[in-house]
């Protein structure tokens, strides 16, 4: 088969996104609610902000907007693992950071998958935090080796996924009817179970030990377990939520409100408690209760450089020793505070940011620029000269601790546990069969070029001259 007949990947991405997000909205409604009021509120941003539309038209991510998602999943084995980064490559996801989620007190690390260019981003910026459980962060020796018997013996992806899989990766791709097979037989790996494949005291173990490590043994599938959309104004999606009969946790994890955003900042309305059936001593169903699904908005904003990002840690960490938020959210308004005040040592101007080399910016020459010639000028001066302009590079990754943040806030108020921090990306890299790509290096990548094409065209305009 020609290479030309084979689907994208950008657009299985696309239909698969699609998909998840349809199979979603019919399994936890709450969330179909979540999106309408999130396009309400980024329709009343863009209209009450012209400038922001315009720069989001311009640096084609205005259209890309409505249809953004992140999902999270989490897996139990190294071979999960590996076999999900094959089934993401296959829609043009590869794993991005690393994450130790287990000194914010959640035993597991991450990566993200997701597009790296600039084009497929533009077409669909899906991507999946992706955390690999930490067995071996369970003191229990013996509930440990029980939780790894019960991971060995389970299959998380179809055949037939897992067939196209291998096909796509032995042709190069996916003709039209099998990558419609592949989003549906794909789907299955995510899709809810109510019927556990543990006993109801063996959940109680696990779930004793801590939550997301019941959560993650006790089914026949990983489910995904939120999907987020990115809003525009996270501050307002979070106060309508109990207008919409939804239930916002306590504070809005990340950065706090600001003229310029930076990073990342995520809210979520609580997780759901959902009926399930644990298997009994003489095979029966038992009724019970898993608490595990919910749904997250997100609010982007600049991607930060290794200066920016130490200094963002440093103000996070200042914030938390002044007031630490409560899981139960009766500190929260405290906390707010603190972290407004704390952060007015983070410049809060693009221009600002970019002067004191905190974030990365795309660079793109004005229309004045274009038509320039015989100007050979530095960057500041181009820029003061009205010849270059800059928009900031979105932020497309996560924060550990915003991440261990909402976990736990939908685990329940008393599963934060302390675990010895414990990275290891060189096992997670092992086990996942791959590197993951460096962000700081990626970002950096973005600037760099697009600044080489600015300024070597008005160079170019002067040495022609």
């Amino acid at each position: 088969m020609k290479a030309n007949s084979y689907i994208s990947v950008d657009k299985i991405r696309s239909d698969f996104s699609a998909a998840m997000s349809a199979m979603y909205r019919d399994e936890v409604p709450a969330y179909g609610t979540l999106m309408s009021l999130v396009a309400k509120v980024n329709d009343e941003t863009l209209a009450a902000d012209p400038h922001l539309k315009t720069r989001l038209e311009a640096t084609d991510s205005l259209e890309r907007i409505s249809e953004e998602r992140h999902g999270a999943i989490r897996l139990g084995t190294p071979e999960e693992l590996s076999m999900m980064r094959r089934v993401f490559a296959v829609m043009g996801m590869f794993p991005v950071g690393y994450y130790d989620l287990s000194t914010a007190g959640v035993p597991v690390h991450s990566t993200a998958f997701r597009p790296v260019g600039a084009e497929s981003l533009s077409r669909n910026p899906f991507r999946v935090f992706t955390s690999l459980l930490r067995l071996d962060l369970i003191a229990d020796e013996a509930l440990r080796a029980e939780a790894a018997a019960v991971l060995a013996g389970r299959k998380i992806f179809t055949s037939a996924a897992i067939a196209l899989v291998e096909k796509a990766e032995r042709d190069g791709g996916l003709d039209r009817a099998d990558a419609a097979r592949f989003v549906t037989e794909v789907l299955e790996t995510f899709r809810w179970h109510d019927h556990a494949i543990v006993s109801a005291d063996m959940y109680k173990r696990l779930h004793d030990a801590h939550r997301l490590i019941a959560d993650v043994v006790s089914f026949k599938g990983p489910h995904i377990n939120h999907l987020t959309p990115r809003t525009l104004d996270i501050d307002k999606v979070q106060a309508r939520m109990p207008e919409e009969g939804i239930a916002p946790k306590a504070i809005v994890e990340g950065p706090p409100t600001r003229t310029c955003p930076i990073l990342l900042r995520q809210t979520s309305f609580k997780a759901l408690e959902e009926a399930v059936s644990f298997i009994a001593e003489d095979g029966s169903w038992q009724k019970g209760s898993h608490t595990a699904r919910f749904g997250e908005i997100e609010q982007r904003g600049v991607a930060l450089t290794p200066k920016g990002r130490a200094l963002y840690d440093r103000l996070l960490t200042d914030t938390r020793a002044r007031v630490r938020p409560a899981a139960d959210g009766s500190n929260a308004a405290e906390y707010e505070a603190a972290l407004a005040d704390v952060f007015k040592a983070f410049p809060d101007t693009w221009d600002g940011i970019r002067k004191a080399g905190l974030g990365y910016f795309r660079y793109s020459l004005t229309e004045k620029g274009k038509a320039v010639t015989g100007r050979n000028a530095d960057l500041e001066t181009a820029i003061e000269a009205g010849l270059i302009q800059f928009d900031p590079i979105v932020y497309e990754d996560f924060l550990p601790v915003s991440a261990a943040g909402i976990f736990q806030s939908n685990l329940g108020d008393d599963a934060t546990q302390d675990f010895v921090a414990s990275p290891n990306q060189v096992m997670f890299e092992r086990d996942m069969g791959a590197t993951v790509l460096d962000e700081f290096a990626h970002y950096a990548g973005i600037q760099r070029a697009s600044l080489e094409m600015c300024l070597g065209i008005v160079n170019m305009a002067a040495a022609a001259e």
